[in-house]
């Protein structure tokens, strides 16, 4: 019997350590952390300028695939080149990379890394993956590692038209397949090598809390179950993009190791779920969606709107929820699942998703806790409730969504365009709608009691200090004034002489600064290439504006120059007229033959050197060699520099405080770089 026991706990041992999918009883939130083109919003350095702004509210920021795709443009990460060597990407280097998972885990967030290893892009020809070495291991795929059907066959035509042959596997795709780049066979033994050490890299180097596998529908699902055994991330969640609820839990399922899922899902069916609500003005029953089983709401990942889905531009439509995104936030952070909020709907609704967030986690919900959908529908009206741990939340959405009556025992707590929260008074908090953080005006906040408890009223102080029963009192509903400065605001419930759950909000209030203009100099070196002549063709991203005298190819003709280090350096100045500038340059020699690859959002004195290295374009590479040289900038020593409270960096984002992150930033109409 002993032995028996003995044998059992063993078993139950080992079956804790494979991965579970995703944590059940989850409360935690997640922030798809860009959207398509979000080059500068997305910068790594970026993100983690906003860590406490985000840290209150996500536990999981999901950011793009983060290694080198291509030395001749942008990538948003999905045509993969390099697994383990090379880590400059479009959104920052690998120091910006690491320092920013680094402070995300300081403040509580882990970092979920887009995996994609369903294809692989070459370097120059349809099969050559690049040789990489990662802790003294090689790291190589082959042809031989290329699905025998890639791209309809294109591959083995030409594969076989070379001369030797090329072989590829005998093996078909296992999935859907993609045109455009490599599919990967997963049956190779060296593909599921190479996999694994690259997913470990991530997970025990660089500090990834987990994954979100691309296009999963392009590999079986036995493959992740067999990744996630070997790396054990926290979390896993796939891209099985399908509508059809049926075959999104076919693909959990094929991911089980030992019966247990190894993966989570988004799920897409309550995505169009949502969608269709909002073409019926919310008028309509929900379809069904993953959180509409209990069996597989903890494999469940919520969302709106994604980079795949939103409005890209005229010419790309994409499919995006063209209104009423308030509600339909509203909808995923009220049910079970692991929600996660799409950035552009963060940046546009920061305050509403905060209190949505607040909502949440003040009832107690998680993953796993049970929503009842469709518990009211009428006309332009939907209503559905969910019991957290501490509380019961519904959410009313649809335009006649405040006519819709509260049930006994609920009061409500936040109201927006086209959605309501209700919460039920057995909660027994002080709800304050207004959320920490910084505004630039004088603000108001409501403060609300939600009590069963007979005369129960509401105390705060505005200094910080624990509210008593001689503290300021309130009825349920009163708006109070933020006045300007920094208030630290504390509500309680009096009960009797008893305050309970004291709620905090800490707020700075100040009058916004102007942007001041400034000047930047962009220096170029020719010393590698031999260049006679150098002209520039420079312009801003996101207005269209184009910064060169002549406003046509190839731009300005640049003929100053200063010697500094050593070496000469053609430069040219320019204007940043606005908080949200930042200038692209290609550099050419004048006739439009020789040219190198393109030079993206400068905001500061930067000095580029010219290398004989070429991308696959012909271009020639830059490389940026600002660090090594000294570029006049102020460097701030605090305690002998008199600065104003207010910062700024140069993406316009205000702080109250001297930045604690390395950068340049405008301070009392000065650059400052703080190191």
């Amino acid at each position: 019997m002993k032995k028996i026991y003995t044998t059992l706990v063993a078993l139950m041992a080992s079956l804790s350590m494979q991965a579970q999918g995703w944590p059940a009883n989850y409360n935690g939130v997640m922030l798809q952390g860009f959207y398509w083109n979000s080059y500068r919003a997305s910068r790594w350095s970026n993100l983690e300028a906003q860590a406490d702004d985000l840290a209150p509210y996500f536990n999981l920021v999901w950011i793009p695939q983060s290694a080198n795709c291509t030395s001749s443009g942008r990538s948003m990460g999905y045509d993969d080149l390099y697994w383990f060597s090379n880590y400059n990407s479009s959104f920052g280097n690998e120091a910006q990379l690491r320092s920013m998972i680094k402070t995300f885990k300081s403040k509580g967030i882990g970092t979920i890394a887009d995996v994609v290893i369903n294809h692989r892009n070459t370097q120059t020809s349809w099969t050559d993956f690049p040789v990489e070495k990662y802790k003294g291991v090689t790291y190589q795929m082959y042809s031989t590692d290329i699905c025998h059907n890639d791209d309809g066959g294109k591959t083995y035509n030409w594969a076989n038209g070379q001369s030797p042959k090329i072989s590829l596997s005998n093996k078909y795709d296992s999935g859907d397949g993609w045109d455009g780049m490599r599919d990967l066979d997963h049956y190779s033994s060296n593909v599921q090598t190479v996999v694994k050490a690259y997913l470990d890299m991530l997970l025990n180097d660089f500090g990834y809390a987990g994954f979100r596998y691309d296009m999963v529908k392009g590999y079986a699902g036995k493959f992740t179950g067999i990744y996630n055994t070997a790396a054990k991330p926290g979390f896993s969640v796939g891209e099985y993009w399908d509508g059809n609820v049926a075959t999104v839990k076919a693909w959990i399922n094929a991911t089980k190791v030992n019966e247990v899922p190894t993966s989570a899902a988004f799920d897409f069916p309550i995505r169009y779920a949502v969608r269709e609500l909002i073409k019926s003005n919310w008028s309509n029953k929900a379809n069904d969606g993953l959180i509409s089983d209990a069996s597989y709401r903890q494999y469940a990942v919520t969302f709106v709107e994604n980079h795949d889905t939103e409005y890209r531009s005229s010419t790309e439509q994409q499919d995006p929820i063209r209104k009423d995104t308030l509600a339909a936030n509203a909808y995923i952070l009220a049910s079970c699942g692991t929600p996660c909020v799409f950035y552009k709907h963060w940046q546009a609704y920061p305050t509403d998703i905060k209190m949505m967030i607040n909502a949440r986690h003040i009832a107690g919900i998680t993953n796993t806790s049970n929503t009842t959908f469709n518990v009211y529908v009428g006309s332009q009206c939907n209503v559905l409730k969910t019991e957290g741990s501490n509380g019961t939340l519904y959410a009313v959405m649809g335009t006649n969504a405040n006519n819709y009556t509260s049930p006994y025992g609920y009061t409500e707590i936040l109201r927006g365009y086209h959605y309501r929260y209700l919460l039920s008074n057995s909660s027994n908090i002080a709800w304050i709608d207004l959320p920490s953080g910084h505004y630039d005006d004088v603000q108001k906040a409501r403060l609300t009691a939600v009590s069963n408890k007979q005369g129960a009223q509401l105390v705060y102080t505005t200094d910080g200090t624990e509210p008593t029963a001689k503290s300021h009192k309130a009825a349920s509903g009163t708006a109070i004034d933020i006045p300007m400065g920094t208030t630290t605001l504390k509500v309680g419930l009096l009960t009797g002489s008893t305050v309970s759950a004291i709620a905090t909000r800490t707020y700075e209030i100040s009058t916004p600064e102007a942007f001041t203009p400034y000047n930047i100099n962009v220096y170029v070196n020719v010393d590698q290439v031999g260049w006679k002549s150098v002209n520039y063709w420079a312009w801003e991203d996101l207005s269209g504006e184009n910064f060169t005298t002549k406003g046509k190819w190839p731009g300005d003709a640049v003929t100053a120059t200063k010697t500094i280090a050593g070496k000469k350096w053609y430069y040219k100045t320019f204007r940043i007229a606005k908080c949200s500038d930042m200038i692209s340059f290609v550099f050419n020699t004048g006739t439009g033959t020789s040219q190198t690859c393109n030079v993206y959002d400068l905001d500061k004195d930067t000095y580029i050197e010219i290398t004989t290295d070429k991308a696959g374009n012909g271009y020639y590479i830059v490389k940026d060699v600002t660090d090594q040289i000294s570029t006049g900038v102020n460097v701030l020593t605090v305690d002998k520099q008199k600065a104003s409270t207010i910062w700024y960096d140069l993406q316009g984002r205000r702080y109250n405080q001297r930045p604690t992150l390395p950068g340049v930033y405008i301070n009392g109409g000065k650059k400052i770089m703080i190191r």
